[in-house]
This record gives C-alpha cells, structure tokens and sequence, in this order.
C-alpha cells in the first residue's frame, strides 16, 4: 500500500469523518434509496413508500456501521420536490446519518437544500452534485441553505481521459466559465467530496479509477465514486445477470474493492440493499490497507474496522 505526500484533509459532515490518509480512517459508504423503480416506492412524485421497509433498510446499514466501524450515508434520490420533502423527514427521523441529496432535477435538488435549511438539517446535507450543467440559481441557493458540504463530479462528456476530467474541476472544461471546485467555493461549499463520475467499462471506467489516486495526490480532498455504475452499465455483465444473477451481484459488489485500493475514502455502493454484503467486505479490505500502511506511519482512528473485528 502507499500514502499520499500531500496533506490529506479531513472533514467532519454530521457525525461522519471522512478523509485522511489510507488506513487513518474507515470508508465511508452510500446506500441508495426511493431511486428509481426501488420497489418500495409507491409514488415517486407525491414520496410516498413503503415506511416500514424503508425503515427496514436504514436500521440495516446503520446496524452494519456499528458492527464494522464504517460510517454509512444514506444517499436520497427523488424525482419531485414534494418527494423530497417526505423523503428527507422521514430519514431524518430513522437515523442520525448524513443525507446525500439527489435528484436528476435542479429545482428539486435547490428545494431540497432550502428545505434542509428550514427544518434544521443543513448540517447533515450533502448536495448531488455541482457538475458542469450548475447553475447560477443552485449556487445561490447552496449558499444561502447553509449546506457545507456537495458532491464535486469530475464528468466531462468530451472525454474520460483523466486530463480532461482535472480540466472541468480546474477550468469548467469549456462548458462553464469557471472550474467546479471554485464554482463549489463560491456557493459555500467548505467541505467538497470529489467524485470521479465512473463510466461504463470500456469507455473510461480504469481512467476513473486511476483518476481517485490522482485528485487525491494533486488536492487532498476526500475522493470516491459510484464504482458499481461500471459494472450495472456494462451490457456483458447485464447479460450475466440474466443467466447467473450470484456471478453478477459479485461483479457489483467486489467492482467496489478496486476503487478502494487507489485510495479512495468513500464509496457510493448503490442500492441500500447491498449493504448486508458490502459492509463486511469492505471493513475487510480497511483491516488489510490498515495493517499495510501502519508501518508507514499512519495511525487508525479508534473507531476503525481493525479495532472492531480484527483485535477484539
């Protein structure tokens, strides 16, 4: 394993660390839930749903963070604005974890920081994301909700090479007068979590992986992705699905191992049901980077999976 001569900064969202060097602290893992066709949804534009099984799902994942050490997220996706809302008070209530903001809609995702603003939870807000479509009303909008912390997407649609995706968070790319990370700055984002926008394979997802070693090295933020995209997007391992659908959630749930060894300090692990698989998994994996790195130097935080189900 390696470290990163660069200062690795650390930040605290909720009740979350995130960040530092490899092995310092446990990965912080997101599960999805209410996304699209999740079956629990029973109307996504009105965010209504089955409560117990949502429930069901959260308590799980927090119940895994507890056993493992990695801290969890619970990363929300809605389609409407009024889902949101429902949406937000309801997780807010099951846990006390952070909560990604999502929406393939601005206007739903401006409302859903205002309304972490009026009701209190600015704090544990994450926002999803500031990428090259932002706009001059979202970054008005972060800023004056009081929301900290965004989610950094490093997509250029021009291309996946790696130059190209530092090219947006620097300069905008050509598609916005401004790189994101100064856009992120300028709507108050003091806590940025970078995302290194994973693709299919075969048309960029190894340029992706290595882009977390890279933005790690060069800026020393906190650094992920959504790896398992890679694999849900890939036709041969849809077709897998289809014949072997063990063969296939091994694909998607390991595809998150290789993201981690670059570096990385979370993972957006994708529906909230992986977690029962995900969570020992990748606790495993921090126990190896832990043991590896401490000779380096780098001392594990008390909380971290080593001290949880490697010395006990």
């Amino acid at each position: 394993m390696f470290i990163f001569e660069k200062k690795q900064k650390k930040f605290k969202i909720g009740k979350v660390q995130i960040g530092g060097q490899p092995g310092e602290l446990p990965t912080v893992l997101a599960g999805t839930i209410f996304y699209k066709k999740h079956k629990i949804v029973k109307d996504s534009n009105k965010g209504l749903f089955d409560r117990t099984g949502a429930e069901t799902l959260i308590n799980k994942q927090d119940e895994l963070s507890e056993i493992t050490g990695n801290p969890s997220i619970v990363h929300i996706f809605s389609e409407s604005k009024d889902a949101f809302e429902s949406y937000i008070d309801f997780v807010a209530s099951v846990t006390d974890s952070p909560m990604i903001l999502d929406s393939t809609d601005a206007d739903a995702r401006i409302h859903a920081v205002k309304y972490c603003q009026e009701v209190g939870l600015s704090e544990r807000a994450i926002y999803n994301s500031i990428y090259i479509s932002v706009n001059d009303e979202e970054v008005t909008s972060i800023r004056e909700s009081g929301v900290e912390s965004a989610i950094v997407l490093a997509f250029n649609p021009k291309s996946s090479a790696v130059d190209e995706k530092i090219e947006v968070l620097e300069s905008g790319g050509g598609f916005v007068d401004k790189g994101l990370l100064k856009i992120a700055e300028e709507a108050g984002i003091k806590k940025p979590l970078l995302d290194t926008a994973m693709t299919p394979l075969g048309s960029g997802a190894g340029n992706s992986v290595r882009l977390t070693y890279i933005l790690k090295m060069k800026y020393g933020y906190p650094t992920g992705s959504g790896i398992h995209n890679a694999v849900s997007s890939w036709r041969w391992a849809r077709d897998l699905k289809k014949e072997d659908k063990f063969a296939y959630e091994v694909c998607d749930i390991g595809s998150n191992v290789v993201e981690l060894m670059t570096g990385a300090d979370f993972l957006l692990y994708g529906p909230i049901e992986n977690a029962e698989h995900l969570f020992p998994l990748i606790a495993m994996v921090d126990c190896f980077i832990s043991e590896a790195t401490e000779d380096l130097g780098v001392k594990r935080c008390e909380g971290h999976p080593f001290n949880r189900i490697v010395t006990e």
